[in-house]
């Protein structure tokens, strides 16, 4: 996500604060800005847990596993 994503997520969530609040449009651009940066960040944690390996005790690495479903 870029800096100027970033930056209008904190613009629209200081004017959602003040007494003019945002308009339903305005809304609607916050939450899907808000989306994509959640989905950036779970991107970036999965594909850095996608490239840990674990040693065990003789030396060996293994890959990371998935933990399973509950």
């Amino acid at each position: 996500m870029d800096r100027k994503k970033i930056d209008r997520i904190n613009e629209l969530a200081r004017k959602s604060k003040t007494a003019e609040g945002l308009t339903a449009e305005e809304r609607l651009e916050q939450a899907d800005l808000r989306r994509e940066y959640i989905d950036s960040v779970v991107g970036n944690l999965k594909s850095q847990l996608d490239h840990i390996y674990i040693m065990d005790e003789k030396g060996h690495k293994q890959k990371l596993k998935k933990r399973k479903e509950r």
